[in-house]
């Protein structure tokens, strides 16, 4: 993997014995390396910390697209992704407090538990955080299965997104199989604004989202999609597939920066930040 940008700095002093190899050598990075490029924002852990800050709940997207703009082939991310990807798609899961995703992605791409990575675990304990990441499934309807082992089986709760209206007897089912409800919406239906919010309060300010399209759509519309981390593949499927964010224009485009491009394999992985300049809503 390379570092494309922003260019790699050798210390001012050696840190270890030994030569200083760049991060950016044309090599596979450790997870440790990778955890380090992708690590969040001080403000988004200042509450487990030394400050006694209440931290600000930092939304991350994580998509991969084609060439020609495709979210997915045939109704699932795999055939666009790479062993790259998985790694940083690991790695990402790996750093995050929750990870937020649709109910339709969760039955199309068979959502499971986040598991718990030995490799991860120091540094987990290190951040204050548990042994894996909540899964929160976002859900107006609460059309799941909740015999499924994601919510019977998880290593901490997973969490259900939900309005306050929506269908009681589903509401109970989802708390009977172990989840944890939380209303994000006065009626059926779920206001994304609410979202990192209502997450944060639950002790979950690192946050993942994997989509899919309509959801990362609306929390970009929302305007409190704080990050996005994008694939872009060096495939191309044509068809009809939706792009990474499916919903309605904007009608003025939200700016984000650039902070980081890494490459392997024909694969680029970038990183943007919402400009500072931009009003979360």
């Amino acid at each position: 993997m390379r570092r494309l940008f922003p260019p790699f700095e050798y210390p001012t002093a050696p840190t270890l014995p030994g030569p200083q190899e760049p991060p950016s050598a044309d090599r596979p990075w450790t997870l440790d390396e990778i955890a380090d490029a992708y690590a969040y924002p001080a403000t988004a852990a200042e509450g487990a910390g030394e400050t006694g800050r209440a931290a600000r709940p930092w939304l991350r997207g994580n998509m991969v697209a084609s060439l020609d703009g495709a979210a997915h082939h045939g109704g699932r991310s795999q055939p666009l992704s790479s062993d790259a990807d998985m790694r940083i798609f690991g790695v990402l899961r790996a750093l995050a407090d929750a990870v937020v995703v649709g109910a339709e992605t969760v039955r199309r791409e068979g959502y499971r538990p986040a598991r718990r990575r030995e490799a991860f675990a120091a540094r987990r304990e290190a951040a204050g955080q548990g042994p894996a990441p909540a899964i929160a499934v976002v859900s107006a309807s609460l059309d799941l299965d909740f015999s499924l082992p994601l919510f019977t089986e998880p290593p901490v709760p997973t969490v259900v997104l939900t309005g306050a209206a929506a269908p009681a007897g589903r509401q109970e089912a989802a708390r009977e199989a172990g989840a944890v409800v939380v209303h994000a919406g006065e009626g059926s239906e779920v206001d994304p604004a609410r979202v990192p919010g209502l997450l944060g309060g639950h002790g979950h300010t690192r946050l993942l989202t994997e989509g899919g399209p309509r959801l990362l759509g609306r929390f970009a519309a929302a305007g409190v999609l704080d990050e996005l981390c994008l694939t872009v593949s060096p495939r191309i499927t044509a068809g009809d597939a939706a792009r990474i964010l499916d919903g309605p224009g904007f009608e003025t485009p939200a700016e984000y920066e650039l902070t980081s491009l890494l490459e392997e394999d024909g694969f680029l992985f970038s990183r943007y930040r919402r400009s500072p300049g931009a009003a979360r809503k």
